[in-house]
């Protein structure tokens, strides 16, 4: 069982998540450290202040040497899958091969309506985050480390001869997580992914990560993957008094009982230093006890 730190980049300044980080790189409890993937804040339906996730990491990523670093999840819509790939070897090679790229479908309306970013219907959105998805594999895989390079026709995406040079660090490029929480997400999960993350903030129901655990294990089984070769993780969101965070290490703790194989806990970037100690002292250190 593995434990990460995450950090909300949104309604904070850069000392105070510069420091959060800092924080988290001393304390051994943590072995992974996060951000979301927002342009705003998405508690809001228009606006807010949010720093850029990528350029964000890269920066931080220093600071917690040893750790897996990533975001839980980047936004398929926000960057063309070449463009995505090209940061993510770019980040394998800055943390040493320590970058989990963790990619979504993208699904807020007010962000992509804010800076013209297109966000197609569901149908059209997952099928563009498929052929991301295969656009990135395949400039992660051995083909394109050299020329001629890779082909590839994933429509509406085109590859023509392209090459990933320097290939990543990593043999087959950063491991790759995905975030999709309805049956085709899971599907996908299936097929190309390295792990899963399960966002409990969006799913208020209890059996919510068993219900979806079962079914990704389903769509392994029908495609003849061993589903212990997945990842499972969830991110928990800690509430900010001691009564929560309690109950927050309960509910951390039952996502283990039931396969999560990493836990991710969300604290505020604003919180800064203490907020990072609170929760390496409250939730974390208690959760590796009992789970360690």
């Amino acid at each position: 069982m593995r434990i990460g730190f995450r950090t909300t980049p949104q309604n904070t300044d850069w000392p105070s998540l510069e420091a959060a980080w800092a924080e988290a790189g001393r304390h051994d409890v943590f072995d992974s450290g996060w951000l979301n993937d927002h342009l705003t804040n998405p508690g809001r339906d228009r606006a807010g202040p949010s720093f850029e996730s990528m350029t964000a990491l890269a920066a931080l990523a220093h600071l917690v040497p040893g750790k897996s670093v990533g975001q839980t999840v980047l936004a398929a819509t926000f960057r063309h899958p070449s463009v995505l790939a090209k940061q993510a070897v770019t980040l394998d090679h800055v943390t040493g091969g320590r970058y989990v790229l963790a990619l979504g479908a993208g699904w807020h309306v007010g962000e992509h309506e804010a800076f013209g970013i297109d966000l197609p219907p569901l149908g059209e959105r997952f099928d563009r985050f498929e052929s991301t998805i295969r656009v990135v594999k395949a400039l992660f895989g051995d083909e394109a480390r050299r020329p001629p390079g890779v082909t590839l026709d994933a429509p509406p995406y085109r590859l023509a001869g392209a090459t990933m040079e320097p290939g990543s660090l990593r043999p087959g490029g950063p491991p790759l997580w995905l975030g999709g929480q309805g049956p085709r997400g899971l599907r996908l999960a299936a097929r190309y992914a390295d792990g899963w993350n399960f966002a409990s903030n969006l799913d208020g129901s209890p059996g919510g990560f068993v219900e979806r655990r079962d079914a990704l294990w389903r769509a392994c089984e029908a495609m003849g993957r061993d589903p212990s070769d997945l990842t499972l993780s969830a991110q928990i969101v800690i509430p900010g008094d001691a009564a929560g965070r309690r109950a927050a290490l309960e509910r951390a703790m039952g996502f283990v009982r039931d396969g999560a194989a990493e836990i991710l806990l969300t604290t505020p970037a604003r919180d800064g230093a203490e907020g990072i100690r609170r929760l390496a002292t409250e939730v974390a250190a208690p959760l590796r006890d009992a789970h360690g």
